[in-house]
């Protein structure tokens, strides 16, 4: 079933509910003589477990619904009459059905969501009715609210004692260390920060996440890293102390905040996200009036336009080392193929918790995994020479410095195209959504860190470590790094900041990427054995696209090879 002309997410829709049910409850409670709505609660319950993918059966709904059992079972069919409510089957070898609001149904309560957002914004002084949609409902800060700056009293005492932290060494986290610095200078704090580059990061949180010895409190662990580290029990579940913190899920992307959960518990907190994206040198489409490309046919056109090596302009660059860097671009181009490397059910923000470990079924040898394949090829003939030693740094480096038109970035990396001195391109990118091989919907991948407590700390200093996670991951914090030129914000209340939106251009582009359902988290699935797949994806990959090696063959190794490493 699916929805056309939506312009609320899910997790908008699902906060209007929310927000709809706690002004209801009042009413119900003190009003003389009111009764409970069965219409209503039949259908805010309905559409509510349709966008949580909750099954709901008649006798549930029935329950839900807060009525005499004939009255609700007699309301159900009713509805289910008017095509109003339809069966889904339980499933091939079941009689049985669950309850699922109809097409009909799910519009006309998003319209009406939509006028309820409308009014609120409006009410509030927020947006505007006709700029609502720039508007989200569901974050704790709104759109007007502008965040206070940092503030040394924002981080609990109880949170002061002395802590380590093991964390990837990076701009973002050095620029965390530098204000987690100053605010110790002025208190008079002490803390250890340990960091360490991609590789050799994943190697000593290997050991310091089994090793209570070596005392970190926290551990930045790579997004797709999770699964391996959660499902060893190297990590603590943080879900007994994140009620009493200052942490707000709801306040961050939903696709964002999953990228935490492990078997349906969290794990880790975001600390910030990073997406890749087509950045485009606006100046040269301008002057060949050339259309920015939206999918993969139209990219390798543009960039055979504008491939000129006499000038030394390329046409596109791109990540195509061996190893993680070309494993991480040929899952991306995957999905923007609509597919990935893994068979999943269905492509949501809680996606994970319904994969079967025991039973995977990988999807690198497919039609979209040759697709992406045959593109990389392409990429090859119009890009600079040496690309395939090109990691994130000298890709950019190569946009960054006026020699190629078109460039696959990740965006934490992008600011620098706008704040760097040394910048030729400054003023003139364009910022767009990766080019799609089939279909229409695009999908960008997400990568970032995720801050976890190894499982060996005691609860009592875990509530104290959590405490300083929260203000690490606070919208002022985030905030901060945004205005410094880190356009990493996964809280709807930063992007929503006017101050943050106006310091950079991607920070707007992103949050409506993500308000579109445009962001992925599954191109590259937080297996347990993800850093093996990755590995042999970095050598297969790499045969193919640039040693020759038959494409049929590649795929088929590469996927024999991952079984073996999973089973």
């Amino acid at each position: 079933m699916t929805r056309t002309g939506t312009k609320l997410s899910d997790h908008e829709l699902s906060r209007v509910i929310d927000f709809l049910r706690k002004i209801r409850r009042p009413f119900d409670a003190i009003v003389p003589g009111s009764r409970p709505d069965t219409h209503w609660n039949i259908v805010t319950e309905l559409v509510d477990s349709y966008i949580q993918q909750r099954p709901l059966d008649i006798s549930t709904l029935i329950e839900f619904s807060q009525a005499s059992w004939g009255t609700g079972n007699r309301h159900i069919n009713r509805l289910i009459e008017e095509g109003l409510i339809v069966r889904i089957p339980r499933g091939p070898k079941h009689k049985t059905t669950f309850l699922a609001p109809s097409p009909q149904l799910i519009n006309a309560f998003i319209e009406y969501a939509i006028q309820v957002k409308v009014h609120l914004a409006e009410t509030f002084g927020l947006r505007s009715g006709h700029d609502a949609e720039e508007y989200y409902f569901g974050g704790p800060n709104f759109a007007a609210h502008i965040i206070s700056p940092v503030q040394d009293l924002d981080i609990p005492t109880a949170a002061l004692r002395d802590l380590r932290f093991l964390l990837h060494d990076d701009n973002y986290f050095v620029s965390m260390r530098n204000m987690w610095s100053d605010f110790r200078n002025d208190i008079g704090r002490k803390s250890s920060f340990d960091l360490r580059p991609l590789p050799e990061l994943y190697l000593r949180a290997e050991v310091a996440l089994r090793d209570p010895t070596t005392a970190y409190d926290v551990v930045a662990v790579n997004m797709p890293w999770l699964g391996r580290f959660a499902n060893a029990g190297l990590l603590s579940s943080l879900d007994d102390v994140l009620p009493e913190s200052s942490i707000r899920p709801f306040d961050f992307h939903p696709s964002v905040w999953n990228t935490g959960r492990w078997n349906g518990k969290q794990y880790g907190i975001p600390i910030y996200c990073t997406v890749e994206i087509l950045t485009a040198r606006r100046d040269l489409f301008e002057k060949e009036a050339l259309a920015y490309p939206r999918s993969f046919d139209k990219t390798i056109v543009a960039a055979r336009v504008l491939h000129k090596p006499e000038r030394e302009q390329y046409g596109i660059s791109w990540n195509g080392a061996r190893g993680m860097t070309i494993a991480h671009t040929f899952m991306f181009f995957m999905a923007s193929s609509e597919g990935g490397i893994l068979e999943i059910p269905r492509k949501s923000d809680t996606w994970l918790d319904s994969v079967d470990l025991q039973n995977l079924q990988l999807s690198i040898n497919s039609e979209a995994g040759a697709q992406a394949l045959e593109y990389m090829r392409q990429l090859v003939e119009v890009s600079p020479p040496g690309v395939e030693f090109f990691d994130a740094e000298r890709n950019l480096e190569c946009f960054m410095s006026g020699h190629a038109a078109l460039s696959y970035t990740w965006t934490m990396r992008a600011a620098r195209l706008e704040y760097e001195l040394s910048s030729k391109v400054k003023r003139h990118v364009a910022y767009l959504p990766p080019p799609v091989g089939r279909g229409r919907h695009f999908t960008a991948p997400v990568g970032g860190f995720l801050l976890t407590v190894p499982s060996y700390v005691p609860a009592s200093r875990k509530r104290d470590i959590v405490k300083a996670i929260a203000w690490m991951a606070s919208p002022e914090a985030m905030k901060a790094h945004v205005r410094n030129g880190f356009p990493v914000a996964p809280r709807f209340s930063v992007c929503a900041d006017p101050e943050a939106l106006a310091s950079s251009p991607i920070v707007r582009f992103i949050d409506g990427m993500a308000r579109r359902g445009e962001l992925n988290t599954w191109s590259r699935p937080p297996l347990p054995a993800y850093v093996e797949i990755e590995r042999i994806l970095g050598d297969e990959v790499f045969a193919a696209v640039f040693e020759g090696k038959p494409i049929k063959r590649a795929l088929a190794d590469a996927e024999n090879r991952a079984y073996r490493a999973i089973r």
